[in-house]
């Protein structure tokens, strides 16, 4: 099978991507999502807050997924479902298992928007017990929405990113009430417009500056042990249920064996500010190059691609090389990484960092070969558990031949 563009992943970044690719190519726009149905995370997230900054509405999640499949659809974009890419027969070859058999798909154009995932208990190496009832936000979204099954009746949070309380949201309408959400930060890492209003529907504290140190339970969690890690004193909160949310990885695994250069921060490809990846003709979108933002935020990188894929298919080929951009702790990682000639500005004009440290009215360096290129103070502030942007234009003056930029916090 030949298509025009093949895009990895039926999330709002890749619903986005494609439907605003199908009016502009010659040729067939393919979607290929894993799951049942396309939409992505916003599926199983049955409350409001998404689609403000790209549909410019106020809506639940499985509104928000349903809008944006339509759109596609209405597109003439083909969506194909339970189609899982196992792997690469060549720069832009695709092979594609499904229940409907085994087949190579060729592009002309690969658009890679396989998102993130968070980091399950195990991979945070959550020692103690192996009970039921410890899930991540996803498991527990897909089982309350989706399954319509019951999780417990008291539950701890780790962690206190958005999504965390997202989770809490879901806890709740499974009848199940959040006794206690752990944070390893000062401060709940959320945005006061979630947290505030948030803190009403807990029914325990935030517990900052801690971490998880032990769940036990034999067959059900019984209780978690949890440690101040400043002082180093332990508490016991009883719960039956244990939720581990944010911690963020991106579903990197098809970009990894195609061969793509990769970020060490971010784990996701390294990308330039029309997100082209180092293979060319293949393009990352989404939370697969900056884990995580929102999902508005996710789908305006695939409206910010699909001018850039139609350069391609149209012969446009701009240098790939470029200036590489690095961050200083505390700021985790940066992306785009890469200044590039033609690569034009990043999506929403914008630089995207993690940090690990608070800071409320943060000064930024751009620094390359020991000269200021760009400095700028942004009255938002930085903090850990979210995304952090600031203005393109810190880079926009980086000499091509003048070696990396670092980006540093001026403190």
């Amino acid at each position: 099978m030949r298509v025009a563009v093949a895009v990895v992943g039926g999330g709002p970044s890749g619903l986005t991507a494609a439907a605003a690719l199908a009016p502009m190519v010659d040729g067939e726009v393919l979607v290929l999502e894993r799951e049942a149905h396309t939409g992505g995370i916003p599926r199983h997230s049955d409350h409001l807050g998404y689609g403000m900054r790209d549909l410019k509405r106020f809506v639940s999640g499985p509104t928000y997924a349903r809008r944006l499949t339509a759109t596609a659809r209405d597109a003439g974009v083909r969506l194909e479902t339970e189609a899982m890419v196992t792997g690469w027969g060549g720069e832009r070859t695709l092979e594609v298992t499904s229940p409907r058999g085994r087949r190579i798909v060729e592009a002309d154009a690969v658009v890679l928007a396989t998102g993130a995932r968070e980091r399950p208990r195990p991979a945070r190496m959550i020692p103690g017990d192996r009970p039921d009832g410890i899930y991540t936000t996803g498991q527990l979204q897909n089982l309350v929405h989706v399954q319509h099954a019951a999780v417990g009746s008291r539950a701890v949070v780790v962690g206190a990113e958005l999504v965390s309380w997202s989770a809490v949201l879901t806890l709740r309408e499974s009848g199940c009430a959040t006794v206690a959400m752990v944070s390893a930060h000062p401060h709940s890492e959320s945005y006061a417009a979630f947290r505030i209003p948030g803190r009403a529907l807990l029914r325990g504290p935030v517990l900052t500056r801690s971490r998880v140190v032990s769940i036990d339970g034999k067959r059900r969690v019984r209780s978690v042990t949890v440690e101040n890690v400043d002082t180093g004193a332990r508490s016991t909160v009883d719960c039956d249920t244990v939720v581990t949310t944010g911690d963020w990885i991106p579903d990197h695994e098809l970009a990894r064996t195609a061969g793509l250069a990769m970020d060490s921060a971010t784990r996701g490809p390294v990308v330039d500010a029309s997100l082209r990846t180092s293979t060319p003709g293949v393009f990352a979108v989404g939370n697969l190059v900056h884990p995580v933002d929102t999902a508005d935020a996710a789908a305006l990188d695939g409206r910010h691609v699909a001018p850039r894929v139609r350069d391609w298919l149209a012969g446009r080929r701009a240098e790939r090389t470029g200036i590489r951009i690095r961050s200083r702790a505390p700021l985790r990682w940066v992306t785009p990484q890469l200044v590039t000639p033609g690569g034009g500005v990043a999506p929403r004009g914008d630089l995207l960092f993690w940090v690990d440290e608070y800071h409320r009215t943060p000064r930024l360096r751009a620094v390359q070969g020991g000269r200021t290129i760009g400095a700028t103070r942004t009255p938002w502030p930085a903090a850990p558990g979210r995304i952090y942007r600031a203005p393109w234009s810190l880079v926009s003056d980086a000499d091509p031949s003048g070696g990396d930029v670092t980006i540093e916090l001026v403190l």
